[in-house]
């Protein structure tokens, strides 16, 4: 293992204890206050990081704000669902339902005129029969917090199509910090309309929000930069979804979440899902040769 995938190994691992956070956070604060004090952070957290790796880049502004606002409408529709979610299941659900998008995303390039490789096909028929088995009742009912955190994975994967198109055409921390303040402005609207969060709720809930809002953010952010440096898309991806995992792991430890033996089968066929369809597949020839 290189230090780049000790990298993104950690990045999955902060990602799926975030779970937890979140959960924990609204103890005290409501889902919006929660978010908007969390991406304030998160916006603020990464100024630094723009100063340092961006103070001398050239770029469009304009087109900088538009791509941010465009990412962060979707963000917000993500971040607020998968919040309101945890209000009604648990951190485990929330994290493997939530990591739907990896499938979600090949789907929706097909109307891109992207192809699909059969063992994607093959990850993707596996996770939607765990999907099913995690959250699917008796009488073909669902549960409320499982739903809403499945309506927002498709967010999270038109997140994912957005911010690789525009990965190229804009500096991405400036960008990622106008996303964030688009959702941290969003979520303040929200919360001051419907939920009244006073400084006091904010205090109760510092731990979290740090957690969520800089860990989750500027630190996990600048460990799947460098770590993506020198590590294969595909690998990458398969190291990044198990934050599911971590998020289990998390609300076992630290919520005393346990899983049914119906939720464990559910989450490990959506895991094994997950593996099969970003499993690296290797050219049979060297690329000189092939070419």
């Amino acid at each position: 293992m290189t230090i780049s995938h000790l990298f993104l190994w950690l990045t999955a691992t902060i990602w799926g204890f975030a779970f937890v956070a979140q959960s924990v956070g609204m103890e005290s604060l409501g889902p919006y206050s929660f978010n908007a004090a969390r991406f304030t952070l998160a916006a603020l957290s990464m100024l630094p990081l723009a100063y340092l790796f961006e103070r001398h880049r050239k770029a469009d502004i304009g087109l900088t704000i538009k791509a941010g606002a465009i990412a962060g409408l979707i963000l917000f529709s993500g971040a607020t669902l998968q919040q309101i979610g945890l209000l009604y299941t648990t951190a485990a659900n929330a994290g493997f339902i939530t990591t739907m998008y990896m499938l979600i995303v090949p789907i929706v390039g097909l109307f891109l005129k992207h192809t699909i490789e059969r063992h994607t096909w093959l990850g993707i028929a596996l996770a939607v029969i765990g999907l099913y088995i995690l959250t699917v009742g008796p009488n073909l009912s669902i549960q409320k917090g499982d739903a809403i955190e499945l309506a927002g994975a498709f967010f999270w994967a038109a997140h994912v199509l957005v911010v690789g198109y525009y990965s190229r055409k804009v500096p991405i921390i400036s960008f990622s910090i106008v996303q964030l303040v688009i959702v941290a402005v969003f979520s303040w609207i929200l919360a001051l309309l419907t939920e009244q969060p006073t400084w006091q709720n904010i205090q109760q809930s510092w731990l979290p929000l740090v957690y969520a809002g800089i860990a989750s953010s500027a630190i996990a952010y600048s460990l799947q930069t460098l770590g993506q440096k020198n590590v294969a898309p595909s690998s990458a991806a398969l190291i990044l979804s198990t934050e599911a995992v971590f998020a289990a792991i998390g609300g076992w430890l630290l919520m005393d979440e346990y899983l049914s033996t119906r939720e464990f089968m559910g989450c490990a066929l959506i895991f094994v899902g997950m593996i099969i369809s970003q499993w690296p597949r290797q050219n049979k020839m060297p690329a000189s040769v092939a070419q």
